[in-house]
């Protein structure tokens, strides 16, 4: 008789405090449990942001480069078709 009235307060009806907390202490848990599975995601996905972000930024600086080492091409092939062709004759 005694183990019936265990029973009968054991599966009282939670409050709703009581059960916030529960949900609460199952969300805690859930976070330690998958805390290093979503560090390790973010460390990644972080990673691969900056590789994306140094790999525009090198692409934009080779460009700029290039564009400059081209600009200078002009101007000395600019400087050869003002000058003419050196021949055996006008050199």
């Amino acid at each position: 008789m005694a183990e019936k009235g265990e029973n009968v307060s054991a599966q009282r009806a939670l409050t709703a405090a009581e059960k916030q907390v529960l949900r609460r202490r199952q969300e805690l848990g859930n976070w330690k449990t998958n805390a290093s599975r979503l560090r390790t995601r973010n460390l990644l996905t972080g990673l691969a942001i900056g590789a994306f972000v140094v790999g525009v930024f090198s692409y934009t600086i080779m460009s700029v480069k290039q564009e400059k080492i081209i600009e200078e091409l002009d101007d000395e092939a600019k400087i050869h078709i003002y000058r003419g062709p050196r021949t055996g004759a006008n050199s």
